[in-house]
């Protein structure tokens, strides 16, 4: 379960539209998608309408979005269940709750002058390589854990520091977190098993929530086309549910096709808007595609697929 906020822009005084941290207007939703790996879309639990000012580490927004999520999930899976965010969710109002619901965790942290210190003390024998996104080792990459050289009195029981050093890219703008010529990422986990590049690996793939928003938004999260507040929450809650059926449907109809992975503005040029019609004929209704549609054979053999599947 991936958090993350984003910014969407209003070209009117709408309701709580306000100011954003990037010196546009609009708002700022708080969104959790339910990730379902590489080779599949992201189902849409929680779009949480929020004013354009509301901070990217609000622990309140952090939880009510977290738990929208968490009730959608049935409780024999929560043990099964990983919650990710970047650093605008390591806060101990959000660890604290994330921890009494015993689920697993994989959270960013800002990098405090006590972490700055400890990495500067971690001898070069430490680090170990990191991974790539096909699980390689990667050049100029490497990670270590910090956690036996901070104080962490009043974070949650268990959790572990574990930083990522990597040389920027050439012509990358060096940050002031910078140390050395390296660039340093910290995120916090409860996960006590696994070597550190994996752990490292599995929280990195959190960015995939950035493909969801943008997913999320070319179905009409772009945009919020009412002025009060309530309207708009009930156009995100039609948005999730667009992105929803067309998530599940990309999973069932195209399993095994690339389709499972294609985006709204693909899906809507390639099957949604394919050219048919409907014939009847021998007390039957038939869908006729049109033959010379490159797409018709994907879509037969999508809804042949759908009629296939049990009756609920």
């Amino acid at each position: 379960m991936d958090l993350d906020a984003t910014i969407v822009l209003a070209h009117s005084d709408k309701q709580h539209a306000a100011p954003t941290w990037k010196r546009t207007f609009g708002h700022h939703p708080m969104t959790a998608f339910i990730d379902h790996g590489p080779g599949g879309t992201g189902e849409a639990a929680a779009l949480l309408l929020r004013p354009g000012n509301a901070g990217s580490n609000t622990a309140a927004d952090h939880i009510t979005a977290g738990r929208l999520a968490l009730n959608q999930i049935p409780t024999r899976l929560h043990k099964q269940v990983i919650i990710r965010t970047d650093a605008g969710g390591g806060t101990h109002e959000f660890l604290d709750w994330v921890a009494a619901r015993r689920v697993k965790y994989s959270i960013g942290f800002n990098l405090t002058d006590d972490i700055c210190a400890a990495i500067l003390a971690l001898p070069e024998h430490v680090w170990q390589c990191a991974y790539d996104a096909d699980r390689q080792a990667r050049p100029g990459a490497w990670v270590a854990e910090l956690t036996g050289m901070l104080d962490l009195t009043g974070w949650p029981k268990g959790m572990r520091v574990i930083v990522r050093r990597e040389r920027p890219h050439p012509g990358a703008q060096l940050r002031f977190t910078d140390i050395d010529g390296h660039r340093f990422t910290c995120f916090v986990t409860g996960t006590h098993r696994g070597q550190l590049a994996d752990l490292e690996l599995r929280h990195r793939r959190r960015a995939r929530c950035e493909d969801r928003i943008r997913c999320a938004k070319d179905t009409g999260l772009r945009n919020l086309p009412l002025h009060g507040a309530a309207a708009n929450q009930v156009w995100l809650e039609l948005v999730a549910l667009a992105a929803d059926l067309t998530a599940w449907a990309q999973m069932l109809a195209f399993a095994d096709h690339p389709a499972r992975c294609w985006e709204p503005k693909r899906l809507r040029l390639r099957v949604f808007s394919a050219a048919a019609r409907l014939a009847r004929g021998g007390r039957r209704l038939r869908l006729r595609l049109a033959r010379h549609w490159p797409w018709s054979g994907l879509i037969a053999s999508a809804i042949g697929r759908l009629q296939m599947l049990p009756a609920p």
